[in-house]
């Protein structure tokens, strides 16, 4: 069976996405190693090349997996419709997060099967029953069409993260060189662990995990290390500090193994506040940076969403990280109801929290979320290519012009032109035409936003 993997861009009217950076496809890789020993697999990043047409002549695939987020819904449906009116006979098979929060979104006369939660296993054994012309009913995690319904083959979702290959990144080697987040370019991915314990309502990713945390094990998370070619390596983790044992005796093992890294991983501010000799351990092997979900100044906001952590412990986070010489990426959330007032009181947080970087989303309702149960009826915008946590999907306080007046400020007056500055010297001498260019089209498109709800 020749197999061919994709990785869909954003929709047009998207704002982000690969415009800031690109991480390389990991759930894809993962699903290219569960068959890559008795099969021929490509993996093609539509977000790096436009060439989807010519790949499917020239490659002439059996199977075809696409992956979506909410933002690809639209995307992914489209490129399949594209891929049955090339051969009506591909098998088509769609995946990730939007499809297992709500596989019926991907009813679709060009889909024929739908995988929910860890796909690895559930696609070998659809290539395989595919390749031996058997049906797919009673594949744990699989869902078919029978009519114009839907049949789920319900099965316990895999826990042992251990038990899953390690991503095939050998099929991906044309592209790497394009994977990054601003400075740290090429940038590889791994994942360490699944879930978390916390039940942010804004966030899916606990639901999908069944509000359970997984581990995999130290030493092969090693093993995988030390295969990978990048310096800079991203923790594709939902929370990747929470057990602090482990993550402690990963980075002796690390020490042990000498490998050196360049490390950027996620971590709840107040896992780093109560946790700073660790924080410290891992500066000392490599992590350079860490996203702190700070989300908002103010406890009621906090509390409004579920959070579990504290102004107190945003600031602390932000102390103990600056002390240790990490670089903060503090990520804050912009409440629709926020008044002129709000976004004056964030800019100046974000200067007293004396931050060199900053990124600002609009709270959104993802499908699969608490809060999109509890707001549902109350949106303005229910077009998938719209879920990109900038335009907004809720009413707003302030007229929308000036919302992203206020919004695009943040951007430019939030973080002190002096810290700017120190962060560009982040970057080869040679990209920074190029990212000033990058930079100011983006700020203009978050300003220009509000005209989107013209159209």
């Amino acid at each position: 069976m020749k197999i061919l993997l994709i990785e869909p861009a954003k929709p047009l009217t998207a704002i982000g996405g690969e415009d800031v950076f690109i991480f390389e496809p990991l759930a894809l890789e993962y699903l290219a190693a569960g068959v890559l020993a008795e099969h021929e697999v490509m993996i093609l990043d539509l977000r790096l090349e436009k060439v989807l047409k010519s790949t499917l002549a020239d490659y002439q695939p059996d199977i075809v997996g696409i992956t979506a987020y909410t933002i690809h819904v639209n995307v992914v449906k489209s490129l399949f419709e594209e891929i049955k009116s090339w051969n009506k006979n591909v098998l088509t098979v769609v995946g990730g997060h939007h499809a297992t929060v709500i596989p019926e979104d991907f009813r679709s006369p060009f889909i024929d099967v739908i995988v929910i939660g860890e796909g690895v296993f559930a696609f070998k054994e659809i290539v395989e029953r595919y390749s031996r012309g058997e049906a797919f009913h009673g594949i744990p995690g699989v869902t078919i069409k029978e009519g114009n319904n839907l049949r789920v083959s319900n099965g316990q979702s895999i826990t042992d993260l251990d038990a899953l290959p390690f991503p095939a990144r050998s099929l991906t080697k044309e592209y790497r060189s394009a994977y990054y987040s601003e400075w740290m370019k090429p940038l590889a991915s791994i994942r360490t662990s699944k879930g978390c314990p916390y039940r942010c309502n804004f966030c899916a990713l606990w639901k999908v995990a069944g509000g359970r945390y997984f581990k995999r094990n130290p030493e092969k998370i090693v093993q995988e290390l030390a295969g990978i070619e990048e310096e800079y390596v991203f923790f594709a983790d939902d929370e990747s500090l929470i057990d602090g044992s482990r993550m402690s005796r990963l980075a002796q093992l690390i020490k042990e193994a000498g490998i050196t890294k360049r490390y950027f991983l996620y971590s709840r501010s107040d896992t780093i506040t109560k946790n700073p000799a660790l924080l410290s351990k891992w500066r000392d092997i490599g992590l350079e940076r860490v996203f702190v979900g700070i989300e908002f100044l103010r406890d009621e906001d906090l509390n409004f969403i579920g959070k579990k952590s504290t102004s107190e412990d945003n600031e602390g986070a932000v102390r103990i990280l600056h002390d240790l010489g990490i670089d903060v990426y503090a990520s804050f959330i912009l409440r629709p109801e926020f008044t002129k007032e709000d976004f004056a009181a964030l800019r100046n947080y974000c200067r007293q929290l004396d931050l060199s970087y900053a990124s600002f989303a609009v709270l959104t309702p993802l499908p699969g979320t608490d809060l999109y149960h509890e707001v549902k009826d109350q949106l303005i915008i229910h077009n998938y290519d719209y879920f990109d946590f900038i335009h907004t999907l809720l009413p707003t306080t302030l007229p929308l012009k000036e919302f992203y007046a206020e919004y695009h400020d943040l951007y430019i007056k939030g973080i002190a032109l002096n810290k700017q500055l120190a962060f560009l010297q982040k970057f080869p001498l040679k990209e920074l035409p190029h990212l000033m260019i990058k930079g100011r089209q983006y700020y203009k498109r978050v300003k220009t936003t509000y005209k989107d709800y013209e159209e």
